[in-house]
């Protein structure tokens, strides 16, 4: 799927985007289906209860024709009064800036709430994420390994919590890549309330995202589902220290799933913190000792992806892509490649100045 070319600039427009979001029984895919059959969300709700049947179940029908429910308004006066402070930004899916691996995965938010560098988002970025009872050792490893692929100019993409994801963090702002906190909460709360400073110096430099609605507080099933943005927005996803029930390996897993590359540090097979790591190595993980191994893994050279030397003639891509804009969906079905191989040489041809990324998931030769 691909975004449309629009952007939320009005309280009209938001109103109906968090209408959709609050309504009882749609998630993100009865969400893209309405979408896809009938537009933006003005024309969801305008449409007439007999066609809306032949998307959604009758329940589903019922809940758009009636009036707005007071959580969609309460929402949209809290969200504007939330936007007018700076860095502050809703992105949906019909946002040209929505990040475009999200809209690989199956379910996309339908709205993401983001403080700081929101073009973060749609930079090449790796997620490192681990136990948060991680050791002396598991820390300073994952804040090392941070700081290389983020100085080598990855964006590190993790969760917020303690123990690895907070030392991803913090290496991640220590280079040029910067960091991406995907968090479990509304976007204008911070979990845990000990990551707090992390979260400011975060929210300065680099980006936190959430697809939660304000206000909504830390709920254990948040963040498994959350997850899946953690992996979604990553080219590749790495273990440090993880048990053998490590919610880590759900990631993992869901990084798998979606076509990301996995990879895991090893330990002693003493360690009860290495376990998840050595079983996502017999799975197929990608065992890797230096940040080296996983540049090397994505053939990611001084800040961007080596491209194949046939890049500079003509590729079957660029006769696939043709002269005019074209979005991803149709350039697979030109192509031939699956949705994760064709955004992977897209991205290489547009860092080596040969494809534009146009607004709306469009994409372009350069003259």
């Amino acid at each position: 799927m691909h975004a449309i070319a629009t952007t939320v600039d009005t309280a009209t427009e938001l109103a109906g985007w968090l209408r959709l979001q609050h309504l009882p029984g749609v998630g993100p895919v009865a969400a893209r289906a309405l979408l896809a059959r009938f537009g933006l969300p003005p024309q969801i709700f305008a449409a007439p209860f007999e066609v809306l049947r032949e998307v959604v179940p009758a329940s589903v029908a019922r809940a758009i024709v009636q009036p707005t429910k007071p959580v969609a308004n309460s929402q949209l006066a809290l969200t504007l009064q939330w936007l007018q402070r700076p860095g502050n930004a809703v992105l949906t899916l019909a946002d040209a800036a929505y990040p475009p691996l999200l809209l690989e995965i199956a379910d996309p938010p339908l709205l993401l709430y983001v403080r700081g560098r929101a073009e973060l988002l749609s930079r090449p970025g790796v997620a490192i994420i681990g136990s948060r009872n991680a050791s002396a050792q598991g820390m300073q490893n994952a804040a090392a390994f941070a700081h290389a692929l983020s100085t080598a100019g990855l964006t590190i993409i993790s969760g917020l919590a303690l123990g690895i994801d907070t030392q991803a963090h913090e290496g991640g702002l220590r280079g040029a890549g910067a960091t991406v906190a995907v968090i479990g909460t509304g976007a204008d709360l911070v979990y845990p309330r000990r990551n707090l400073d992390l979260a400011q110096r975060i929210a300065e430099q680099g980006c936190i995202v959430s697809e939660y609605a304000l206000g909504l507080p830390a709920m254990p099933g948040n963040f498994p589902r959350r997850n899946r943005l953690i992996s979604g927005l990553a080219r590749g996803v790495l273990v440090i220290e993880a048990a053998a029930q490590s919610g880590s390996l759900i990631t993992a897993r869901l990084a798998g799933e979606q076509g990301r590359d996995v990879y895991a540090l090893p330990g002693s097979i003493h360690a009860t913190l290495a376990k998840g790591c050595h079983a996502l190595i017999k799975q197929g993980a990608k065992l890797v000792e230096s940040a080296d191994d996983v540049l090397q893994e994505l053939q990611w050279l001084g800040g961007v992806p080596a491209v194949p030397a046939a890049v500079e003639d003509e590729t079957p891509l660029l006769a696939a892509l043709g002269h005019d804009p074209v979005d991803a969906d149709t350039l697979a079905a030109r192509s031939g490649l699956a949705m994760g191989a064709l955004m992977g040489e897209l991205l290489a041809l547009e860092l080596a100045g040969r494809v534009e990324r146009l607004p709306g998931g469009l994409f372009q030769r350069c003259k």
